[in-house]
């Protein structure tokens, strides 16, 4: 592949619905460019962006892929991303590798829950974006249906640029509504036709359209549009490609990306009204002078890039995927990673084609490539070098919420797990790992359950180990509520010295159940040793760890020592330790013991015609409504207090109740005592354990 200069490059996102035809619209056009000679198939599993086994497997894409297209003497990086919603870590990463977006939107199912998160995304980060149509060569697809939709919900920026002709039911070309002209394919060829009568409506209705979205660019077009003049071509082409680079225009094309027709289109499109990096920003800070670093993907500056995504594949290898931020990398060249104080030698630089690496001498600024086998390097370091250190602000990455417990089944693989579960954590920037110590648990977090049961599948077929998802157990904790007054003996012989401790303790409800226990004493006249306090201590704290009710840590403890007797030669601190544990058990049993559940503080924003269904879902679930409020765009946030292990699956079900429109966090408030049913419930399930045990 040929090296490319700041002004030929142009980093384009796909984004959209999942199902929408992204993958295939890459096909389309790697298609066109030459680089493959017969247009793989989603279902066929061949598709140059989807080359991961899951991903053919399961018929979705899981990973960006990124293809550079050689078009008309241009480099088009193409970021082909996930449409469905367990991969917005993935969407996030190419966002900030990108300098524009292609809305991809299904001609037949129209505009989606992914599309409205995809514009919300471009909103966020500013991205120009361009609004493709596919499967115009279906029968129930409709071009004008998307518009409609589109400029009902967005506005007079969305801008028509072509539209489809049919004849007999069949798409046979398209009109270009800045030039109105009619274009109709003729196998490969594009040839002129006049536009048919029964279009001539919608050429009208569609080049207002797009009138009235370039008189909303000046003040002087607005007059001269409400003063009844038209626009020439040129002037309307020049409005096009300043207004959508500041993202004041939204053009829509449509397209058959199984017919590859439309799709030459596009990539003119994309070379003519898109931004290259060098009509970009970007600051970092260097840490020599502590001065801003305008890099600004300008090549003559000091070589900068940052790391927007790692691959860690066992057939294909480690890849770092870089966007040069400033100056040229190339082979050979030592770089520094700051994040990791850490120099390393680039031995050769390539561009990703899918899954295919291909060796390229150098890397301009604005470009994306990779590098090979960098092992500190990951996602969010900045590279530069030694003379002129460089740091990056890290971009944002959806924090996950779902999460399932996991146990390896085989003990000898469990080093095996942990290294390839760290592999697949540097590939995914939503994927946590947990060791749960308290409640003696593995847990796996990502943004929904489908990318949690991708990491099983991936872990048993591409690490070859195995591990059992299962639901978490609560964080429950115990304490009581009452006082109580015991005393317990520890008395044993067995010849020789014989083991002796004897204490009488009051156990009441401490008020704090941030802390475990307190202890005290008020012991007189010797009754009890003052060396043996200690030990009665050690008794108590080591059986808050598993409470007597249901084997859950015990909290909010107040226990008094008051008296108790001793053997002149068979107390030890072992037999006191003891007696302090029973009496424990026994005391936390009189005192009314009650289980607490961890309650979180839960946001939930969703399109307001939702909020009536949220809120009772909420309530069903033992959530307290606090309050709601609007968040602009129609949309409202829901705060509410809820039990933490009614939250379990909910990814999956406010998907379901809001069309995939709904988001949602939490964060831990405080305990409260559980119902008395669920209390019940869980110390059955812990006296039914504990008989499987003792079979077993």
């Amino acid at each position: 592949m040929n090296v490319y200069t700041t002004d030929k490059i142009r980093n384009v996102v796909l984004l959209g619905h999942t199902g929408a035809g992204k993958t295939s619209l890459v096909e389309s056009m790697a298609y066109l460019a030459g680089i493959t000679t017969r247009m793989g198939k989603v279902d066929d599993g061949n598709t140059i962006s989807d080359y991961g086994k899951e991903e053919q497997k399961r018929k979705i894409s899981i990973g960006t892929s990124v293809v550079p297209i050689e078009w008309n003497g241009m480099k088009i990086n193409i970021l082909d991303t996930p449409g469905y919603f367990d991969f917005i870590g993935e969407v996030e990463e190419a966002i900030s590798a990108a300098d524009a977006a292609i809305i991809v939107v299904s001609g037949k199912s129209g505009v989606e829950a992914g599309t409205e998160r995809a514009w919300d995304l471009c909103e966020k980060y500013k991205l120009p974006r361009m609004i493709y149509v596919t499967g115009m060569d279906a029968d129930n697809a409709s071009f004008k249906n998307v518009v409609e939709k589109l400029t009902e919900m967005y506005g007079k920026k969305i801008a028509p640029f072509h539209f489809p002709i049919r004849e007999n039911e069949k798409f046979v070309g398209y009109i270009n509504i800045i030039s109105e002209t009619g274009n109709r394919w003729e196998g490969s060829k594009v040839v002129d036709m006049p536009i048919p009568d029964y279009s001539m409506e919608n050429l009208t209705l569609y080049k207002e359209t797009l009138m009235e979205a370039v008189a909303e660019t000046s003040e002087e077009f607005m007059d001269r549009y409400f003063g009844g003049d038209t626009f020439s071509e040129m002037e309307i082409r020049a409005a096009l490609r300043t207004n959508v680079i500041d993202g004041n225009i939204v053009p829509i094309s449509m397209g058959s990306n199984l017919l590859s027709q439309g799709t030459y289109t596009l990539l003119d499109d994309i070379v003519k009204y898109m931004p290259s990096p060098e009509n970009k920003q970007i600051a970092g800070f260097n840490m020599k002078t502590n001065e801003v670093f305008e890099a600004n993907y300008d090549f003559a500056k000091a070589k900068s890039a940052y790391v927007f995504k790692t691959i860690v594949d066992p057939f294909i290898g480690k890849y770092s995927l870089i966007k040069v931020c400033s100056g040229v990398f190339k082979s050979d060249d030592m770089i520094y990673n700051k994040d990791k104080d850490i120099e390393e030698k680039v031995s050769k630089l390539y561009v990703l084609q899918g899954s295919k690496a291909i060796e390229v001498p150098e890397l301009h600024a604005g470009d994306i490539g990779a590098i090979a086998k960098l092992t500190a390097a990951r996602t969010g370091n900045t590279l530069s070098t030694k003379a002129c250190i460089i740091e990056y602000g890290k971009f944002e990455i959806s924090k996950p919420y779902t999460y399932m417990r996991y146990k390896v089944p085989n003990k000898n693989n469990i080093d095996k797990v942990a290294q390839s579960l760290q592999k697949m954590t540097h590939e995914d920037q939503t994927l946590k790992i947990v060791n749960d110590t308290e409640n003696k648990q593995l847990l796996m977090y990502g943004i929904g359950e489908k990318q949690l049961e991708i990491v099983q599948s991936r872990l048993e077929n591409e690490y070859k180990c195995e591990i059992e998802l299962s639901k978490p157990k609560i964080a429950f904790k115990e304490t009581i509520k009452k006082t109580s007054d015991v005393e317990y003996k520890y008395k044993k012989q067995s010849g020789g010295h014989g083991q002796y401790g004897h204490v009488k303790m009051r156990f009441s409800p401490l008020g704090d159940t941030d802390k475990a226990f307190e202890f005290s004493q008020e012991v007189v006249g010797g009754a009890v040793p003052k060396n043996y306090f200690p030990a009665v201590e050690k008794g108590i704290q080591e059986s808050c760890e598993r409470g007597p009710l249901a084997a859950y840590p015990v909290v909010g403890i107040n226990a008094v020592l008051y008296d108790g007797s001793y053997h002149a030669v068979d107390s030890s601190e072992m037999a006191f330790k003891k007696a302090s544990a029973q009496a424990f058990k026994k005391g936390i049993m009189e005192a009314g013991p009650v289980l607490l559940e961890p309650i979180v503080s839960l946001k939930v924003t969703v399109p307001e015609y939702y909020t009536g269904d949220i809120m009772g879902d909420l309530n069903k679930r033992r959530g307290r409504v606090l309050g709601m409020s609007s968040v602009g765009k129609g949309k409202q946030l829901i705060e509410a207090d809820i039990p933490m292990m009614e939250l379990a699956g909910y990814c999956t079900i406010l998907r379901s109740m809001t069309g995939g429109r709904g988001d949602y966090s939490y964060e831990f408030a405080r305990y409260e005592q559980v119902p008395s049913d669920i209390q019940a419930a869980e110390v059955a399930a812990r006296a039914s354990k504990v008989a499987e045990d003792k079979e077993d």
